[in-house]
């Protein structure tokens, strides 16, 4: 039908025109943001599962630093206790030497100030590990400080739910109390409350008594050898968890990026084609909106 006014076929340009739009600004935001979601409206049900996906990699991005920091606390530890072992085997070495009869009295005197400097140094690495400023492995609470982190049992957050977490405990067992109880066995004036030593290591003077003191210093070799032990397995299986986030991480991630990132070839060519049916539609108009001039021809 042939109207002055109502003009269907440029009603119709207009509307294509403006879907033709609509799609090229959409494809225009998504190449200038990188996003295929830039609002709810691209993606409702999209945006919420990214947007959880997200979530679980930013909080095991956390969770990872925290296990790579429980590892660091852990490795603290255990790095003292290979320095207490150390000097466990030495003052071993000193009571084996005191006790054989070739040592003389003033060998004796020696070994003996040697014996009671490493307690000092026990004392010293045991009271004064830290990580972070917090006492790892003090046994006993003072007015001058608090008991070690690890004389409880320490929680670390594994995950980016409340549920994972991981305990270490060597509280429980008695492993640390044991190491403590022991090196004051074999080294008298051992202190683990962080207080000066009030009193030299055990007497190593006499043959008899530097006999004595060696297979107490072999006790406290091995119980300072168990808590190595358990830090280690710790800090293993804490290794163990850094990998398998570091795994689920990537894949959620990858997971994510399907939903929100833009695919460049296929959008790229969405606003190729959107803008020459732009130009084709603006074409159109123009060619519709000439015919209600043959409205004139008629009545001339």
């Amino acid at each position: 039908m042939l109207s002055l006014h109502t003009n269907a076929a440029a009603l119709s340009a207009q509307n294509s025109i403006g879907r033709t739009q609509s799609s090229l600004s959409t494809s225009q935001t998504r190449l200038s943001t990188g996003f295929r979601v830039n609002s709810a409206m691209d993606d409702a049900a999209g945006l919420q599962i990214a947007t959880r996906l997200k979530a679980q990699t930013s909080g095991m991005a956390m969770a990872m630093r925290n296990t790579q920091n429980g590892i660091s606390m852990l490795q603290t530890a255990e790095g003292a206790l290979d320095e207490t072992t150390n000097i466990l085997v030495r003052m071993k070495d000193l009571a084996t030497q005191g006790a054989d009869a070739t040592s003389t009295t003033k060998d004796g005197v020696a070994l003996q100030a040697e014996f009671d400097a490493l307690t000092s140094e026990l004392s010293n690495i045991v009271n004064n590990t830290s990580f972070g400023g917090q006492s790892l492995l003090r046994g006993t609470a003072t007015a001058t400080g608090t008991v070690g982190t690890l004389t409880a049992a320490i929680k670390f957050q594994i995950g980016a739910s409340s549920d994972e977490t991981m305990t270490v405990d060597l509280a429980t067992g008695t492993e640390l109390a044991t190491m403590h109880t022991d090196l004051k066995g074999g080294a008298g004036g051992y202190d683990d409350s962080g207080v000066p030593i009030a009193a030299a290591g055990s007497d190593i003077t006499t043959t008899t008594a530097a006999n004595g003191a060696i297979d107490k210093l072999q006790k406290a070799i091995e119980s300072v050898g168990k808590v190595r032990s358990a830090l280690g397995a710790a800090a293993n299986r804490l290794d163990h968890v850094y990998n398998n986030l570091s795994n689920i991480s990537t894949n959620t991630k990858a997971a994510t990026g399907r939903i929100m990132d833009t695919d460049f070839a296929a959008e790229s060519s969405s606003m190729t084609s959107n803008q020459m049916l732009l130009q084709a539609g603006t074409a159109m108009l123009k060619q519709s909106n000439s015919t209600s001039s043959l409205v004139m021809s008629l009545l001339q």
